[in-house]
């Protein structure tokens, strides 16, 4: 991984591509993490009308229990948000940004764990100063939680629809017809992939041909390593064209 200071980081994934994505800042962060408080504090104020109704069992027993269950949530959810979401709270979605392992690895359970739990770290003395400082010492903009789980975060922006008749050129899609599989491929793939694969196609024309074969050699090698489609359906295919057929499938 190289690495653009306090921009853009540069990630090679385990299929050797190599793909460029924005480093998310601590003021976007910032307001992302408002968004989520936001978010926690209309459950915990659901959690405290509950509880409420639970006074004669004790005043202080009560408040221990609110403590607690404030605890329990703010860090259940960033861990549910980002485990369902892949990387991304309701905050980080509005936003646009996501949390990814920063080798380009699919991001674990355990990083999102790891990440939440810190935050009682991070966010000491008060307003995530510690977190916020770590932010802006470390080259990727990680905070304490990150520089532990082995993660970062970017911007994900949104792609926009391409014209894919000007792409696909009407050309039979032989995988569509294995629809659960497609489905199962569509879940698999990230936006960023997905993003580089339509780019790769639209600049095809710009591309030396050796470099042209090897882009879409890897390309199509990632797709086939995700789902794997039945032989009669892929084995006349081109990686060029399999790319073109997965592209079709994430898009349209």
């Amino acid at each position: 991984m190289s690495l653009t200071r306090f921009s853009a980081v540069q990630v090679r994934t385990p299929e050797g591509i190599l793909f460029s994505l924005p480093l998310a800042g601590p003021i976007v962060r910032c307001l992302a993490w408002i968004i989520d408080v936001a978010c926690i504090s209309v459950a915990t104020a659901l959690l405290n009308r509950v509880l409420g109704a639970f006074e004669l069992i004790g005043s202080d027993a009560v408040r221990g229990l609110t403590a607690l269950g404030y605890f329990v949530i703010s860090i259940g959810y960033g861990i549910t948000a980002e485990w369902i979401f892949r990387g991304q709270t309701i905050g980080k979605r509005l936003l646009q940004l996501r949390v990814m392992d920063q080798q380009g690895l699919r991001l674990r359970l355990s990083q999102i764990v790891m990440r939440n739990l810190l935050r009682v770290v991070d966010g000491l003395p008060v307003l995530y100063l510690v977190g916020g400082a770590s932010c802006l010492l470390t080259q990727r903009m990680q905070r304490l939680g990150d520089l532990a789980a082995n993660t970062i975060v970017v911007r994900s922006s949104r792609v926009r629809q391409p014209d894919l008749d000007q792409i696909l050129g009407g050309k039979f899609n032989s995988l569509l017809a294995h629809r659960h599989l497609a489905a199962r491929l569509r879940q698999r793939v990230t936006p960023e992939i997905a993003a580089v694969s339509l780019d790769a196609l639209l600049r095809r024309e710009q591309l030396q041909p050796a470099a042209r074969i090897a882009l879409f050699h890897d390309l199509a090698g990632y797709f086939r390593s995700l789902v794997e489609f039945p032989p009669e359906a892929t084995e006349l295919l081109a990686d060029e064209q399999y790319v073109r057929n997965t592209v079709e499938i994430l898009f349209r």
